[in-house]
């Protein structure tokens, strides 16, 4: 896309996300599920970093739309896996795919149990997003002691659907007992690298999104509230806080936009800057809506507020596909052996 084409991608993604509807409307009208899949397979053909616009924006609006897991990474998995089948429901929303992949609280590879036997899974999986909604799963599970990706039928497990500390983005524990798996790809080690790349990078655009708005309400706020005759925003100390929320934001910016790039173009460092991007951009956004809770002041700390959904979305987002210390440290093995 050249960047006017971008831009309008951005405005009109926006304006749909203040829909009840926006998960239809981003499907159907706009065709945002099908971004980065190839047009032979039902997509528009784009990449990563057009998905990275659509995730900013979920991440500005806090929206519950099942776009990180069925429009991102389940269609990255499959094209990894070399499977096809699927990507033309996912590419026009008929269908929500789910990727449950963490067990005992980790995204770490080196931690999935789950295996198939006989071409049926036994296994547990946590942290699934959109669990509850899924048509069908990808599941990365062993197969005769190696890491394979597998599909598996949502009405073949047991779903459990959970209560996070953020509502807005539904999770499940997903049991399967001799659930019907069908093989994808034996490669999972290599998938499962791509996969923890596209998620980083996605997430990291989220933690943008949100970062950026949380300084946007405060801006408005503090030049509207008066205490002892004058503006708040007229404080050097609140000032300097602002100016501190403004050099993690265009930092977040910078790390972020420049990790979708090499993502798309698959840089041969794509993976260490996704690792740095969603370490830094995670506690941006956690720093940001903090300090938008605290410079709102009493309304701040309210339900009726809408801060508390962005510092909810900052923590919980800090911890899916590994925190920000797990992936600084996977980033420091990788420089290391270099």
């Amino acid at each position: 896309m050249t960047p006017d084409e971008r831009d309008e991608l951005r405005a009109t993604v926006r304006s749909a996300l203040q829909r009840d509807d926006a998960a239809a409307v981003l499907a159907e009208q706009l065709g945002a599920f099908g971004l980065a899949i190839p047009e032979e397979h039902g997509g528009i053909g784009c990449t990563l970093a057009e998905t990275h616009i659509v995730c900013e924006e979920i991440g500005r609006a806090v929206s519950p739309v099942p776009y990180l897991n069925s429009a991102v990474l389940v269609p990255q998995a499959l094209l990894a896996a070399g499977a096809h089948d699927r990507l033309p429901d996912l590419a026009e929303g008929s269908v929500t795919g789910a990727l449950a992949w963490a067990e005992s609280n980790t995204w770490d590879p080196a931690a999935i149990r789950a295996e198939v036997r006989d071409g049926r899974l036994y296994g547990v999986k946590e942290h699934v997003l959109d669990g509850a909604e899924a048509d069908f799963f990808l599941v990365p599970a062993l197969l005769d002691g190696s890491l394979a990706l597998f599909e598996v039928d949502a009405s073949a497990a047991s779903v459990e659907s959970l209560v996070p500390m953020d509502q807005t983005r539904p999770q499940a524990r997903v049991t399967f007992d001799g659930s019907p798996a069908v093989l994808l790809g034996t490669d999972g080690e290599a998938v499962l690298e791509r996969l923890l790349a596209v998620a980083a990078v996605a997430l990291s655009a989220e933690q943008l999104g949100g970062a950026e708005r949380c300084l946007e309400l405060t801006l408005e706020y503090v030049k509207t509230r008066e205490q002892f005759g004058r503006v708040i925003g007229s404080f050097q100390a609140i000032k300097h806080r602002l100016a501190d929320m403004y050099v993690l934001v265009e930092s977040a910016r910078s790390l972020s936009r420049d990790a979708a790039r090499a993502l798309a173009e698959d840089a041969p460092d794509h993976a260490e800057r996704a690792a740095m991007a969603q370490s830094y951009c995670a506690e941006a956004f956690q720093t940001c809506a903090a300090e938008a809770i605290q410079l709102h002041g009493g309304i701040g700390f309210t339900w009726e507020h809408q801060a508390h959904l962005y510092f909810k979305r900052a923590h919980s987002a800090a911890q899916l596909f590994g925190t920000p210390a797990w992936h600084r440290a996977r980033l420091a093995r990788t420089v290391l052996a270099a």
